[in-house]
């Protein structure tokens, strides 16, 4: 009879929920004990297939569109962020709309105006079709820009080179945004923005995998194929040449990933549950012996308020 497979199992950290998240789920559980009716949000309230499915459970109703939520109704922004165009149509629909946009987000949505209101031409240093990045867009009517890539910055064309300003999708990493920024600093001498809007608590979680791509030999990113923080997650553990896996949850595991593997890494983005890391750790456990190590790291205090009254909207 073989012996047992043996396992070291390394926890990063921090890892799962982020402030912007919990506040984004509390707003949702909040609305749905103030009004006592269906309560609508609009697109995913963060992205997370186990999040969206258990808020659905408990009587939240996703929808693509504001056409979808009756007269009267209660429909939620989703933590992306939203444009204000979209605030417009909810108010000239007689809908009470609640706002769970990430802090963050708004600071970023904030910058956006401000550089908007000093004539400068706004660029967008993030993904194409993004909800984060189309509301930061749709914060202003006109003069955004997205620029994905180096090869865009190359390319973007401003109405005055004099007057440019810049901001960051906050849940890319690092090397995603440095390459474009010394472009965009060479092409236009005189802009202006942040070193990056990445947030702490991305920031935080890519450390946290860095760590942990110096002890393993194989790691899961928990979390959904559309979370873009958990997808950078797993980009940041395979610049390392570590192996990495995207993953819902425990589920999704092939076994045929951990032949030869002692040493794993378990991460999870910041729209996934600790629950379900703790399911991989179960999974691993009934295929053989588990030594679980939780790493230290930089210890998150960061709390946002839920708000779930509903915000009027004015144009």
């Amino acid at each position: 009879m073989d012996a047992p497979r043996r396992f070291q199992v390394l926890l990063a950290s921090p890892r799962g929920f982020c402030a912007g998240v919990e506040r984004a789920i509390e707003t949702v559980k909040q609305s749905l004990e103030e009004y006592q009716k269906p309560v609508y949000v609009l697109h995913e309230i963060v992205h997370n297939r186990h999040v969206i499915e258990e808020l659905r459970e408990s009587g939240a109703i996703f929808v693509e569109h504001l056409s979808d939520v009756p007269q009267g109704g209660v429909v939620i922004f989703s933590a992306h962020g939203v444009s204000k165009a979209v605030e417009r149509c909810a108010a000239d629909l007689n809908v009470l709309s609640v706002n769970a946009t990430c802090p963050l987000v708004t600071s970023v949505h904030r910058m956006v105006e401000r550089y908007h209101a000093e004539g400068c031409n706004v660029l967008i240093i993030g993904h194409h079709n993004h909800p984060e990045v189309e509301g930061s867009a749709g914060r202003v009517s006109d003069g955004v820009q997205v620029v994905a890539s180096v090869e865009e910055a190359e390319k973007v064309q401003v109405e005055n080179p004099l007057k440019v300003g810049y901001v960051t999708q906050t849940t890319l990493t690092q090397s995603d945004i440095s390459g474009i920024i010394t472009t965009l600093k060479r092409r236009f001498p005189d802009i202006r923005g942040p070193r990056s809007n990445i947030c702490f608590a991305t920031q935080n979680r890519q450390d946290a995998v860095r760590d942990l791509a110096e002890r393993t030999e194989l790691i899961f990113v928990v979390g959904s194929k559309n979370s873009s923080n958990s997808n950078r997650l797993k980009e940041v553990a395979v610049r390392r040449n570590i192996p990495a896996h995207l993953i819902d949850d425990a589920s999704d595991i092939d076994p045929q990933w951990l032949e030869g593997i002692r040493r794993i890494g378990i991460t999870a983005g910041a729209s996934a549950p600790e629950r379900l890391v703790k399911g991989v750790i179960d999974w691993l456990k009934g295929y053989g012996d588990v030594e679980i190590e939780q790493l230290k790291g930089v210890k998150e205090h960061t709390h946002f308020a839920a708000t779930f009254l509903p915000k009027k909207i004015t144009s």
